[in-house]
């Protein structure tokens, strides 16, 4: 079953009662619940919500990933359960001792499905993308040729032909904007899920900046990033060069977790195709497996 995702964006007052979320709306009266166990994500965009230490306490028991947005509505921060496996420090061990060759082909497969999903975009969108499946096809152990920024460069150049000269930059213009929204989000459901698998989100495979928390989740995300690209795709297709972030484009990126994907053959939420990477990366680190999980975005439109 795929978890929730709860957005809060009102001023509200969040407490807990009998292993429900109790959530009371000062502005209009109401009062709603959840039950704390359906919850996967919960995204704080308010400065006036106030959440008792009783909530977080059972969220995070429960292994949901609580976002928390600044006075811009950007995310900000993230917290995370500290125990989510039963066999957390047995996996910890297998995961610092991880060789140099394992990690590169690691990261071989990582960027090989980056790349191909993000030629599958691309044909979707009825533009070339046969330079992407070839460097997707000559990515060495460890990327040392660097495909991956070669793929971006290309990619990026082609995804949004409404902007010339489109560059993805964190502080970018419009549709960098939405990007980042789209990636927070999707970085919180990865660590979230890592740390569901017993795997520690600091300490990355080929990511490795030391004031980086989450080293790890944005490494193993990095082949989901064009199913952010395409949410944000469809908003730029609908609202042309209007893109300030309006409720209505948080809603569809806040649905990413929702959004179905193809991983192995069958058809999957995405949150539960996450996990199912998580788990095999776990596999990989204890050495019962050499292969990362990985879902692959068709080049139709189903």
């Amino acid at each position: 079953m795929i978890k929730r995702t709860l957005y809060f964006g009102n001023p509200a007052y969040l407490k807990t009662q009998n292993e429900q979320l109790v959530v009371e709306l000062p502005e209009t009266s109401e009062q709603r619940t959840a039950a704390i166990e359906d919850i996967g994500l919960v995204v704080l965009d308010h400065q006036q919500i106030t959440i008792t230490q009783s909530v977080l306490a059972k969220l995070l028991e429960n292994n949901t990933a609580v976002v928390t947005c600044n006075h811009t509505h950007h995310p900000t921060g993230l917290l995370l359960n500290l125990d989510g496996h039963t066999l957390q420090s047995q996996r910890f061990k297998y995961q610092v001792a991880a060789t140099v060759p394992l990690q590169k082909q690691l990261w071989q497969q990582t960027v090989m499905a980056k790349i191909t999903n993000q030629a599958h975009l691309l044909g979707q969108k009825q533009i070339a993308n046969k330079t992407l499946f070839n460097l997707a096809a000559k990515v060495k152990s460890g990327d040392s040729d660097n495909c991956e920024a070669q793929a971006a460069a290309y990619y990026w150049k082609n995804l949004f032909p409404e902007f010339l000269n489109f560059k993805r930059f964190r502080e970018g213009e419009p549709p960098n904007n939405l990007l980042n929204y789209g990636y927070a989000i999707l970085r919180a459901v990865m660590a979230r899920s890592l740390v569901g698998s017993g795997l520690l989100p600091t300490l990355g495979i080929f990511h490795r900046n030391q004031y980086n928390a989450y080293c790890l989740a944005d490494d193993i995300m990095e082949p989901y990033r064009p199913y952010v690209d395409k949410i944000v795709g469809d908003i730029v297709r609908m609202n042309g060069r209007f893109l300030e972030m309006t409720p209505s484009m948080k809603q569809q990126l806040l649905a990413i977790p929702a959004m179905d994907v193809m991983i192995n053959g069958e058809k999957s939420p995405l949150m539960n195709a996450i996990q199912r990477t998580t788990a095999s990366l776990a596999k990989c680190f204890e050495g019962s497996s050499r292969k990362l999980l990985y879902p692959v975005l068709p080049t139709d439109i189903a």
